[in-house]
């Protein structure tokens, strides 16, 4: 068996007891957890809601809520590296941030004006 093979082999050797430690674990803890089967456990939990006709119901607003965080989440994952290298971007990099800030905060008032934003 080569250098080449035998690599593989050992990857392979890693691989397999991981399965198997995983495989282990979630045995024992099947044979060791306790078994109380309630009704009440299975329900679906959406919001403080009980289910109705079979399936949770969920106010919209809770996902626009959502939304909202992963699109500003997202422009301050893109803003700090931009502020990190801003004088070596040049005025072009200031540029495209200023129209990207601004067209996040439009969308912003956008929300805002249809009333998105407001809870009651």
């Amino acid at each position: 068996m080569t250098e080449y093979y035998r690599n593989y082999l050992a990857v392979a050797v890693f691989v397999l007891a991981a399965l198997v430690m995983v495989g282990a674990m979630l045995g024992l803890g099947r044979l060791i957890r306790p078994r109380r089967p309630q009704p009440e456990k299975y329900l679906a939990y959406e919001a403080g809601s009980n289910a109705i006709a079979g399936f949770g119901q969920s106010n919209v607003r809770y996902y626009v809520y959502a939304l909202l965080f992963v699109m500003f989440d997202v422009e301050a994952v893109f803003i700090f590296p931009w502020a990190i290298h801003l004088e070596a971007l040049g005025v072009t990099a200031l540029v495209s941030m200023i129209v990207f800030i601004l067209l996040l905060a439009l969308g912003l008032v956008y929300a805002w004006r249809k009333g998105v934003l407001r809870w009651a």
